[in-house]
């Protein structure tokens, strides 16, 4: 074989190993977000079968002792969960009452497709594995006079998380789920504030509120995006209704970039295919 045909033949390997290092690296995102939407589904199946098997009375006391947390606590304790240095080892012994299996419960966003375990404390630790309960705020147990915020990453190459959170609108409902029950919260304020604003998230006397916290705008992350709700009667079935994910509409872009790459392929290898055969035809 000539030294010409021998570099040809290098060239077709790298550029179809090149190739294929395109088509991995652009369809990483999608089979990495696909894995983890796994992950959380059977984490978020593992808490309602492990709470399922609780006894009544023990969760009852589990409840008494969140709401008793509850009634402790001072605005004092509320720090920003993206600038306050966490400590990594106990940070979730105040929320130990609440635990199974490392969670205290997962939210559930239906109009952004997003249902995410809700892990104690508010570390790089926790926020790398689905939300966090940010210290010094409620409990996510519900009552009067208090005020719960469940706060996560704007994304993670892995996971959309709160990503979307922007697009949540007034009327919305999101709902949080502990080991007792499911709260529903309908969203009545969207905020955007200074990561030290923690005024909307203290406690408003005689309601019963949540707040979904993240960073904004998306990649520069220098406020705070508040989605706020105030607590409404929870109904199983709209929650069902609700929370039916679409998931097309979560990653429509990923299946039609990954459609026509491999649509793209098939078309790259049919070529192939036929100019190979046209030249054995000639050459017979």
């Amino acid at each position: 074989m000539s030294r010409k045909k021998k570099n040809q033949k290098r060239l077709r390997l790298t550029y179809k190993i090149l190739t294929i290092l395109g088509c991995l690296m652009i369809c990483y995102p999608f089979v990495s977000q696909i894995y983890y939407q796994y992950v959380t589904m059977q984490e978020t199946k593992q808490f309602d079968d492990e709470k399922g098997k609780l006894v009544d009375q023990d969760v009852e006391n589990r409840i008494e002792l969140a709401k008793a947390y509850n009634s402790t606590l001072s605005p004092e304790k509320i720090g920003d969960p993206f600038s306050s240095r966490k400590k990594e080892e106990g940070v979730a012994e105040y929320a130990r009452m609440l635990q199974l299996q490392e969670k205290i419960g997962y939210v559930t966003i239906p109009s952004i497709n997003q249902k995410i375990p809700i892990r104690a404390g508010s570390s790089e630790n926790v926020l790398q594995n689905g939300a966090g309960h940010l210290e010094g705020t409620s409990l996510p147990v519900g009552g009067v006079s208090t005020h719960t915020v469940i706060t996560a990453h704007r994304g993670l190459p892995t996971a959309r998380l709160f990503t979307d959170l922007d697009k949540v609108k007034v009327g919305d409902v999101f709902y949080i789920t502990n080991i007792k029950e499911t709260l529903a919260y309908q969203v009545d304020k969207i905020l955007t504030v200074e990561p030290t604003d923690f005024k909307p998230i203290l406690v408003k006397e005689d309601e019963d509120r949540a707040t979904l916290l993240t960073c904004t705008p998306y990649m520069i992350n220098s406020h705070r995006l508040l989605v706020q709700g105030k607590r409404i009667p929870f109904h199983e079935a709209e929650k069902e209704k609700k929370t039916k994910i679409d998931f097309f509409a979560q990653y429509k872009w990923f299946i039609l970039l990954a459609t026509g790459l491999i649509l793209l392929l098939l078309g790259y290898l049919l070529f192939k295919m036929l100019r190979k055969k046209g030249k054995e035809t000639s050459l017979s």
